[in-house]
């Protein structure tokens, strides 16, 4: 009997835990990749597409290009090495020079003009007027226009004796100008166009960086009785850095490198070589003369002082970070 109390006592006071379960077989270990990798891999698919699509058409393009500059190239596929012949032959050539020269001037005046265009615009666009969407519409639409038929549409409207721009000149009383026919007047005329089939598309992007900008700080500023420049001084500048380094990059890549299409169509390089800019004396060193090693010299150059001008914007910029970068 005392065995049985002692036997009770002992199951009593046997702290409870959990019951014994079967032993059964453990787990597989799992197999296929990780949450990590399956991002990475998500991410490289969609990716993909795109940069295959800039290896074939961009980076082996460049690189050929590269490794065509050190040859002598005729039209009728025979290949010379020269080495660095080509490139002594651009430093000496004088045509090369003015090229670049006006298209430093035309970079100059092109991008401030551009760029301060857009943002009034974006600026205005951004009002809460009635019809606002047709007159986004209407600004931006010359962006989608072929540059050649911009060219022949200004190249008609700019001519000296039917144009009509002249033609208004001359019903208020001035004097026609020859607007294509005087080298600075070409110049003048190219970049006015090109702000003209630019600016919708760089107003769209100021646009959207306006619009990001909390409303509430406007609503304090005017609480404060802040006035217009200030608060666009203190408040929108500020706030549009990224915005406005992503503009002036874009805006430059695009004048050093594009508006073949344009000034090909609207001047061809005249009056005496007066818009004949880098990138078009290239195009016509290649098909015009059939010099492809030396344009192809000239364009890795031209790559070069791209490449040296996007490291200033970052530099002087700060790649457009709100903070001072420290």
């Amino acid at each position: 009997m005392s065995a049985e109390m002692g036997a009770g006592v002992t199951a009593q006071d046997r702290p409870a835990g959990p019951a014994p379960t079967a032993a059964g077989p453990s787990a597989p270990p799992r197999t296929g990749l990780s949450r990590k990798h399956r991002e990475w891999l998500a991410a490289g698919l969609f990716l993909a597409p795109d940069a295959i699509g800039l290896l074939i058409f961009v980076g082996v393009p460049m690189v050929l290009s590269i490794v065509l500059s050190f040859f002598q190239v005729s039209g009728f596929g025979s290949y010379e090495w020269i080495g660095l012949g080509n490139y002594e032959r651009m430093m000496q050539d004088p045509l090369f020079w003015q090229s670049m020269k006006l298209t430093g001037v035309y970079v100059l005046i092109l991008v401030p003009v551009l760029f301060c265009v857009s943002l009034g615009l974006g600026l205005l666009v951004k009002q809460k007027l009635p019809g606002m969407s047709a007159y986004r519409t209407a600004l931006f639409l010359p962006y989608v226009i072929s540059l050649v038929v911009v060219g022949v549409l200004w190249k008609f409207l700019l001519d000296e004796q039917v144009g009509v721009v002249n033609r208004a000149m001359r019903a208020a009383g001035f004097d026609g100008e020859s607007w294509l026919g005087s080298p600075t007047l070409a110049l003048g005329c190219v970049i006015a166009v090109m702000v003209w089939v630019m600016m919708g598309y760089y107003m769209i992007i100021f646009l959207a960086g306006l619009q990001e900008i909390p409303k509430e700080y406007y609503e304090a500023a005017r609480l404060d009785g802040a006035g217009p420049w200030t608060t666009f001084r203190s408040i929108t500048w500020p706030l549009l850095r990224p915005t406005s380094f992503f503009v002036l990059l874009m805006s430059t890549v695009a004048a050093i490198t594009g508006g073949l299409d344009l000034i090909f169509v609207l001047t061809n390089g005249g009056p005496a070589n007066g818009t004949s800019l880098a990138i078009y004396y290239i195009y016509q060193q290649a098909f015009g003369f059939g010099e492809y090693g030396y344009a192809s010299a000239m364009g890795s150059f031209l790559v070069l002082i791209m490449v040296i001008c996007s490291a200033v914007i970052f530099k002087v910029t700060k790649g457009g970070r709100f903070d001072d970068g420290e």
